[in-house]
């Protein structure tokens, strides 16, 4: 498939109703029924919250993900301000190193589900710690052009007293897909990040996936739910496209 290269951030209406339509979205995901629940086989899931965010926003999928069945955690590092110190790189080696100490007592690999800029960071941790992950799975995730895609970049600058550019080698290493499954969930409707930002380049172990939903609203959409229901459920090291379809 193509991916876009030319990425604006999305219309400023759909940023102004985002905060509506994540409350409708939440309510949605506590009134309607789930149905065909799988029983988990126990593996860790660690959850990345996104920009501005901490482990209560991502609360609801943590409770979803260990009512599944799965060993759920955190990140650890309380609220996302963004990358800290002089090297971002140095700061995601440093956060690998933290993740595969969190989920040491297990055994068996790990999935990574990242919203928003907590999908680079699985995705990043993915790269550094390939033999302890077994996939990636993203919520409204830039792949590219990360500083022109979001209408977000204010709020990161706020919270990191930093730029929201990248340098070119960072910005290179950033796009360069995860050795393990990933499947990038995003919506067009996304009042954040520019869908298009959001999809990665398919293949044998790599989707895209659509649904309609806010930004905000992606860590408890019901859809979204199901769909990250199904993904856990496959057997470690037999991934395959959701449906058999790519898109």
């Amino acid at each position: 498939m193509h991916i876009a290269t030319d990425i604006s951030p999305p219309h400023l209406g759909l940023f102004v109703i985002e905060p509506v339509r994540a409350i409708v979205e939440y309510a949605r995901a506590h009134w309607e029924p789930l149905g065909g629940r799988s029983v988990g086989d126990g593996h860790a899931v660690v959850l990345f919250p996104g920009l501005g965010a901490d482990h209560n926003y991502m609360s609801a999928l943590a409770r979803h993900c260990t009512r599944l069945g799965y060993a759920t955690h955190h990140w650890g590092r309380g609220r996302n301000t963004g990358p800290a110190g002089s090297s971002t790189k140095d700061w995601l080696r440093a956060l690998a190193d933290d993740i595969e100490g969190l989920v040491s007592s297990h055994r068996e690999s790990m999935t990574l589900i990242g919203w928003s800029l907590g999908g680079l960071y699985a995705r990043e941790v993915a790269k550094a710690l390939p033999g302890r992950v077994r996939q990636v799975i993203t919520l409204g995730t830039p792949s590219a052009n990360l500083a022109e895609s979001t209408n977000a970049g204010w709020l990161y600058e706020k919270l990191s007293g930093g730029s929201t550019s990248v340098s070119r080698d960072l910005a290179v290493s950033l796009k360069q897909p995860p050795p393990v499954p990933t499947t990038s969930i995003y919506s067009r409707s996304d009042g954040v990040v520019a869908w298009e930002a959001c999809q990665i380049a398919v293949g044998p172990s790599a989707e895209n996936i659509e649904v309609e939903s806010s930004h905000l609203g992606l860590v408890w959409h019901p859809e979204v739910w199901k769909i990250i229901a199904d993904r856990l459920s496959q057997v470690e090291g037999e991934w395959s496209p959701r449906h058999g379809v790519r898109r």
